[in-house]
């Protein structure tokens, strides 16, 4: 394997790469933290380069700033919440650095983090809406994107031994929204979905890790659409000692997961494993879109977001996955016959059997 300072194995894991990891394993909302635990500078770069920020650019820092303040301003106007000057004139990597301490500075800069990640989203998602750009347009990119970072991992010899990526086909979206009663158009997240295979299961946190710092960030993990049969948090944690050293310092509980169960798919064999989840992945677009925008674009910035669904397993869990019940024929075949029967009977034989919570 070739050395890059952007992977770690487990044994050199710190709290942030933990907390991290648990968030998308969990399917959580960065929101709901109320403390960051970045070291250095060098993480919260990475970080930013992750939200595809590039502060050599000046059009980026000068964003990053607007969002900085239109956030400071929400606050202000709504909940008269009090920023001191120094914070609110921090700069962002500075207001990074700043909800990684302690005190009342810490509470406020990490506050304010919160609301220009929505802010940014936000305006990302309509800068998609103002532009002229397909589907098909924006899912290249993505792709684009995502075959450079995994293309990187494989040439660097990073635990990977399989690598899958691909856009779901029409009939497979229309049988997938005949399948769910509760599902729309708008809910469907695996249009993009890829999925990669390490040798071990003790790779899937690295390689997770590494993710987010090189292809997508934590923060857009979208919330509940998360599922680890593979990775039960708790006890691989205490089981592996440079992980359980850590573990005092998680901000929310250690048995969290455990009361709140893990979402799974209706037609899915019970003993299937995987990782699962989903990212709001940003993309930078390029100079020419932008530059043919409307001008109600000229604010948002060129950074849109696309959903993209990711599946991780290990090789051992993979072929186990191939048998029996568990195999994707099984599946497909479950979930044939859920469509045709509410096509031809509707509700008559009861109410579709709903998503199984395991503790």
């Amino acid at each position: 394997m070739i050395e890059d300072p952007q992977f770690r194995p487990i044994d050199r894991f710190d709290l942030l790469d933990l907390e991290t990891v648990r968030l998308i394993l969990r399917g959580g909302s960065v929101v709901d933290w109320y403390r960051l635990n970045f070291e250095n500078r060098t993480d919260v770069d990475e970080f930013f380069l992750a939200n595809e920020f590039r502060f050599d650019d000046p059009a980026d820092r000068s964003r990053a700033q607007r969002i900085q303040a239109d956030s400071v301003g929400y606050l202000r106007r709504n909940f008269r919440f009090p920023i001191p000057r120094p914070v609110e004139n921090s700069s962002v990597e500075d207001l990074v650095l700043l909800a990684s301490s302690r005190g009342h500075r810490q509470l406020c800069a990490c506050t304010i983090l919160k609301v220009m990640h929505i802010i940014h989203h936000l305006e990302g998602r309509e800068l998609l809406f103002v532009l002229p750009l397909s589907d098909q347009e924006l899912f290249h990119h993505v792709e684009e994107k995502v075959y450079r970072v995994v293309g990187g991992m494989l040439a660097k010899e990073l635990p990977l031994v399989e690598f899958l990526g691909g856009r779901k086909n029409k009939d497979s979206l229309y049988t997938k929204l005949l399948s769910k009663r509760s599902s729309t158009a708008a809910q469907i997240y695996d249009k993009l979905r890829f999925r990669l295979v390490t040798p071990t299961r003790d790779d899937l946190m690295p390689v997770l890790r590494y993710l987010t710092r090189t292809l997508f960030p934590f923060n857009y993990c979208v919330p509940g659409e998360s599922t680890n049969s593979l990775l039960p948090f708790r006890h691989y944690g205490e089981s592996h000692a440079p992980l359980r050293a850590l573990l005092p310092g998680l901000q929310m509980e250690l048995d969290l997961e455990e009361q709140e169960g893990i979402g799974d798919n209706p037609f899915s064999a019970r003993d299937f494993r995987v990782v699962h989840f989903v990212v709001d992945m940003p993309v930078r677009l390029p100079a020419d879109v932008i530059a043919a925008a409307p001008p109600a674009a000229w604010n948002l910035g060129r950074v849109g977001f696309v959903q993209c669904e990711f599946q991780l397993v290990d090789r051992e869990s993979e072929a186990a996955n191939e048998a029996g019940e568990s195999s994707h024929a099984a599946y497909k075949e479950r979930q044939a016959s859920a469509v045709v029967r509410r096509l031809t009977q509707g509700l008559r034989d009861g109410e579709p059997r709903r998503s199984r919570k395991l503790s």
